[in-house]
């Protein structure tokens, strides 16, 4: 590919990455509030993603409800799953040593994954016909118009989410907690709601990107595996914890991803993601000592 036909093609391929980065960044946000709030990385992130994409499929295949439409419901049911997950794993391991934790969510990841694959079998599927199918021209630019639906919801949400968190009680609840439990109580704050709170939202945060993938991508046991993964890595690179942090690392995902896709190949595009985030990872303490 010569110059003038990269030239042609990067500003299309710039904003698909942004449109993708922003779907990434809804599911990376969700990851890196359920840190924030308690210090425990959720291994089965992906996974709850892709029950999130199971209930708008089985939504849109049992009663004609267009995934646009079954954003409340998966979003509802992926909320509730989060505080059943909450109080009746995440309490009990909450004062437990690392490896208990990694252990307990891993495990998790197992069982919904083998759960999907024996309820749904291993069978591709996709919704047809959707709404939000086909292009649209944007100035030029022809963009699939489930990814850019999918990107004005993630972007509606993640300001939503960002206007609770900061701007309500709750929100300051949540915050407080997550800077210091002991003070939070101390002040009178229910910690254990709370921390079902950010579970409810973290995993809600799945129920509403599953929805919206689900119009362009297609849906099996295994699908959650990439997005999560590419989730870890966005939060990684904003640093745990940071919901700015993840929004900027996911979104920088996306443009690694469609940029380097086209120079690489697309065989190419997530070794050139994660060889980006091992470079980053082994710069950081250099940086940190400075």
């Amino acid at each position: 590919m010569d110059w003038s036909e990269l030239l042609q093609i990067l500003p299309q391929t710039t904003v698909s990455g942004l449109l993708m980065g922003l779907v990434y960044a809804l599911i990376s946000v969700g990851l890196s509030l359920i840190y924030g709030l308690m210090d425990i990385v959720n291994f089965a992130h992906g996974e709850y993603l892709m029950l999130g994409m199971y209930s708008a499929f089985w939504a849109w295949f049992l009663f004609n409800i267009d995934p646009l439409f079954s954003i409340p419901i998966s979003a509802a049911v992926m909320a509730l799953l989060g505080v059943l997950t909450y109080f009746g794993i995440i309490k009990r391991i909450l004062t437990a040593p690392s490896l208990a934790q990694i252990f307990g969510t891993y495990g998790i990841l197992v069982f919904l994954r083998g759960l999907a694959q024996l309820l749904w079998t291993a069978d591709f599927r996709n919704v047809v016909n959707p709404i939000a199918s086909g292009r649209m021209n944007f100035f030029g630019l022809y963009l699939g118009t489930g990814k850019v639906v999918a990107a004005a919801g993630a972007a509606i949400t993640l300001v939503i989410l960002a206007l609770v968190l900061n701007k309500t009680k709750l929100g300051l609840s949540v915050r407080a907690t997550a800077s210091d439990r002991s003070a939070a109580e101390l002040m009178g704050i229910n910690t254990d709601k709370v921390l079902a709170i950010g579970w409810a939202l973290g995993i809600g945060c799945t129920g509403i990107a599953g929805s919206l993938l689900v119009n362009f991508n297609y849906v099996s046991p295994q699908v959650g595996a990439l997005f999560g993964l590419l989730s870890f890595v966005a939060v990684a690179l904003g640093g745990f914890g940071s919901l700015t942090g993840a929004f900027i690392g996911a979104v920088a995902i996306g443009l690694f991803e469609a940029i380097g896709g086209v120079l690489f190949g697309p065989s190419y595009k997530y070794a050139i993601v994660f060889g980006l985030y091992l470079v980053a990872v082994l710069l950081r303490p250099l940086f940190a000592r400075e």
